[in-house]
């Protein structure tokens, strides 16, 4: 079974981005299931409901988000409704045991007879503080274990060092450890374990141009004053698509390949 990962789509060129060069990456590597980080698909901050739908119907089945997910109002429309959507598990939790925020933190869907967990964790260094999400996963993991060994995380983080932690950590136990949320695609593909596919981030699906993604003029402003500016996406120029794509056993839900996808339009040609 071949799984399509896409890095965080990036405002207006990103959905164009995935909707240009979806359907050849479905053909060329015969994917059967796409999951794709959304959290910044509605103009560089948030998702829409309109947008979620769109992702849906040109076939992709899982939408992740991460510390964006709340930027755009319109998601408490509409999240608790969303089966093909999950935010980052390892928010608070109540003296109950229930969730704090709306939505879900990992749902298992079905592939004809397979099944396909994803859990979306977003880490703590640098970031806003949430539970441990090493803690976390230990507690889905017991979870879902015994229903499917097909087990992928989006793991929504800063720091490098946590990421490859995270990996090795889980390593043995989930399919595959997809970093997000720097936008900058890394160079560390590989196996853990001879079982669990990892890169540190799969990078950033939207405008080649600007600073991960925003206009660069008042990023520059930013770091030459050190006063606060106002960011907006690029919506115009060169687009690039940042993936992965796993090979996996889903019998034993362990990684055979993976392999980085890369297209960008600045380079003058596509390249993958």
């Amino acid at each position: 079974m071949n799984i399509l990962f896409i890095g965080d789509a990036y405002g207006s060129l990103g959905r164009k981005a995935v909707e240009d060069y979806l359907p050849t990456l479905r053909s060329d590597y015969g994917i059967n299931f796409v999951i794709l980080n959304g959290e910044n698909a509605a103009h560089g901050r948030g998702i829409t409901e309109k947008i979620y739908r769109a992702f849906l119907e040109q076939g992709i089945q899982v939408i992740t988000l991460g510390n964006h997910a709340w930027d755009n109002r319109d998601i408490f429309n509409f999240i608790d409704q969303a089966k093909c959507m999950v935010r980052p598990a390892n928010y608070p939790i109540d003296r109950s045991g229930n969730s704090v925020v709306p939505g879900k933190g990992y749902e298992i869907f079905n592939y004809n007879q397979y099944k396909i967990a994803v859990i979306n964790l977003m880490g703590q260094t640098f970031m806003n503080p949430l539970e441990n999400p090493f803690h976390k996963f230990d507690e889905i993991y017991e979870e879902i274990k015994d229903i499917t060994p097909n087990i992928f995380v989006d793991f929504h983080a800063e720091a490098s060092s946590e990421k490859i932690a995270f990996g090795y950590y889980v390593a043995g136990r989930a399919t595959g450890v997809l970093g997000t949320h720097t936008h900058v695609p890394t160079a560390d593909d590989r196996i853990l374990d001879n079982h669990t596919g990892y890169i540190t981030d799969v990078g950033m699906t939207g405008p080649v141009d600007g600073v991960i993604g925003v206009t660069k003029e008042p990023v520059i402003k930013r770091f030459l004053s050190g006063l606060p500016t106002r960011f907006n996406p690029v919506e115009e120029g060169p687009k690039q698509l940042n993936a992965v794509v796993l090979s996996i056993d889903p019998e034993t839900g362990r990684t055979k390949t993976l392999k980085r996808i890369n297209i960008n339009e600045a380079k003058g040609s596509l390249f993958r």
